[in-house]
Formats: C-alpha cells, sequence, structure tokens
C-alpha cells in the first residue's frame, strides 16, 4: 500500500497527474499498471468524478511499486516524491 503521511489517506487528482510526471507514464501506462480503465484515470484526473475506495487503492498500489509516495501533509498541501532505492 502507499505510504501517505497526513490526515487525508486518499490519493487527490492533482497527486495522479504529478506521479504520472515523475514517472513519465501516460494515463493509458497507469490504468495498466492498476487495472483500471483509461477513462477512470482520465475522469479522475480531470475531476470529473471521484474514485471509489477499492479503485483508489489499486492506483496507489500501481503508483507505490513504481516508487512513489504520496505526501499529504494536510498544512502543508498534497504532494508526491520518488522514494529512495529500495
Amino acid at each position: 500500500m502507499a505510504e501517505i503521511s497526513g490526515h487525508n489517506d486518499v490519493i487527490q487528482p492533482c497527486q495522479c497527474r504529478a506521479a504520472r510526471g515523475l514517472l513519465d507514464w501516460t494515463q493509458d501506462h497507469l490504468a495498466h499498471a492498476a487495472g483500471v480503465s483509461r477513462s477512470t484515470i482520465r475522469d479522475f484526473e480531470s475531476g470529473r468524478h471521484a474514485l471509489q475506495r477499492s479503485t483508489a487503492k489499486l492506483i496507489e498500489t500501481a503508483l507505490d511499486e513504481a516508487g512513489v509516495v504520496l505526501l499529504n501533509a494536510e498544512a502543508e498541501g498534497f504532494g508526491v516524491r520518488l522514494a529512495a532505492a529500495r
């Protein structure tokens, strides 16, 4: 499961876009890695709809396995970073 710091433990659309940017992944690549449809990624990132918790976990897991850490420090805002080599 993705390491998420802070009080809000659900990935945000801005984090999803930023994480893909860090990894140089397309929406298709993330959709395939997470086992969801490209339209799910597209609609989530554009704010058209929220994710079901189970779908969010699939995306978070795919990003975590690729080395992304989601940062949800409530006072400082949302962010992403690449984890140190494991």
